[in-house]
């Protein structure tokens, strides 16, 4: 294959941002292409219990077939920082897609026949997840990582599900789905300050404000013992580490996000080549930094037979010490940039969706749009010294904060001879 070319600035694409008397901020993006416009708002709901958090966004555009009918949609997902509002249209419908959102954010009218079937399908969605080796492993390590802070409990339990009414999302709508504090972001073939216009004359009707309500900053990590969940009879062992991250903005991040793809970040990393490639052991081990509001952690996941869990973890300790021990190869380094300014510049704001996915990303990091091009010129000056340093910083193995899911009976004896082990039911 020919030679990538020479680092290009990313162009910010044309965009205007304005606070609306709301309190609502919004940011219209332009960007040549088809004729729809992607919509994303983000409200921020720290302050609400996860089970009529997640019964709020699933019920929250019951009977909106007006959207379907302007070639359009609505959807909603939910975090324990945000609820975050997506949704498309052709570009000459946007202000009746607006229109309809600025009715149904008014309203919150949540049908009791509505609710309760999404609380069904919820609640039994739950009690899947109790069953899956992958949710089993997330939960053990975010009680374990983030001890008395709403991220050690990111999801609710089904009893709790079950108990809430449509009047307790009337009231969680009436106190948290408020104008101010919200940002929308509006992407497509469109004058920016005509949409934002479009915006303000829309969501003239949503108002109001809620009470200010911040998680605090995650805990420290608490480097420590392997916790060794037992899954009597499990085929395999899910492996997860945390380590420190930093979120973007930060002085660091470029470089981390370096050393983390040369050693375990995407499908040509050393953790891939070794587990998947070279022994067999795993079909794709992954590490990713998990940047949110409260703070940033890096999560290494791995799912290996259970045979091979003493093996995968003598491989994963060696990478991480070989990477913060060793500077890293110069055209490891380069293929990592190569991949990530790919990914942000030519895939991460290829359509319009990906380019409203981006930005509705940085709105929740509190970054401007600008910041792409800063971040871009970051990663593209990194050095091997720079990476190196990162690796050492917030990827040595010492600092790193394992859990284990996986049948005790079987695998116990084998961890424990390469470090501590706690075990406890699953």
């Amino acid at each position: 294959m020919p030679a990538l070319g020479p680092f290009r600035p990313v162009l910010v694409p044309e965009h205007v941002e304005l606070t609306l008397p709301s309190g609502l901020t919004v940011l219209a993006v332009r960007r040549h292409g088809e004729p729809l416009a992607e919509l994303r708002l983000r409200i921020p709901l720290a302050g609400a219990d996860p089970a009529p958090a997640r019964l709020l966004a699933r019920t929250l555009f019951a009977g909106t077939a007006s959207v379907q009918q302007l070639g359009g949609s609505l959807g909603a997902d939910v975090n324990r920082d945000r609820l975050r509002i997506s949704g498309r249209a052709p570009v000459g419908a946007l202000d009746r897609l607006l229109a309809t959102l600025a009715r149904l954010l008014a309203a919150g009218a949540y049908p009791p026949s509505e609710v309760r079937v999404a609380r069904a399908g919820l609640a039994d969605q739950l009690r899947v997840a109790r069953s899956l080796p992958a949710q089993l492993a997330a939960a053990a390590l975010a009680r374990r990582i983030y001890p008395g802070h709403p991220y050690g409990r990111p999801s609710p339990e089904p009893e709790e599900v079950a108990a809430v009414a449509s009047e307790d999302l009337r009231a969680l709508h009436a106190r948290l789905v408020r104008p101010a504090g919200c940002t929308l972001v509006l992407v497509g073939d469109l004058d920016p300050q005509a949409a934002a216009g479009t915006a303000a004359r829309c969501l003239a009707g949503w108002t109001g404000t809620a009470p200010e309500h911040v998680l605090p900053p995650v805990p420290p990590l608490r480097p420590g013992a392997l916790l060794l969940v037992d899954r009597p009879g499990s085929a395999q062992s899910s492996l997860r580490i945390a380590l420190p991250a930093v979120p973007r903005g930060h002085r660091d991040n470029a470089a981390l996000r370096l050393a983390n793809l040369v050693f375990g970040g995407y499908f040509c990393s050393r953790w891939t080549a070794n587990l998947r490639e070279d022994k067999g052991y795993s079909y794709g081990p992954l590490s990713v930094i998990e940047d949110r509001p409260a703070g940033a952690r890096l999560i290494a996941s791995a799912d290996v037979a259970t045979e091979h869990t003493a093996p995968a973890l003598v491989e994963t300790l060696h990478e991480l010490g070989r990477i913060a021990c060793l500077p890293p190869d110069r055209a490891e380094v380069q293929r990592a940039r190569d991949y990530t300014l790919g990914s942000l510049v030519v895939l991460g704001m290829s359509t319009h969706r990906d380019l409203a996915d981006l930005a509705a990303g940085l709105v929740d990091g509190g970054l401007p749009l600008t910041y792409l091009a800063d971040y871009a010129r970051q990663l593209a000056a990194a050095t091997v010294d720079d990476v190196h340093r990162a690796a050492a910083d917030y990827l040595a193995p010492s600092g790193a904060v394992p859990v284990l899911l996986a049948d005790a009976a079987r695998v116990s004896r084998a961890v424990a001879a390469l470090a501590p082990v706690t075990v406890q039911p699953a």
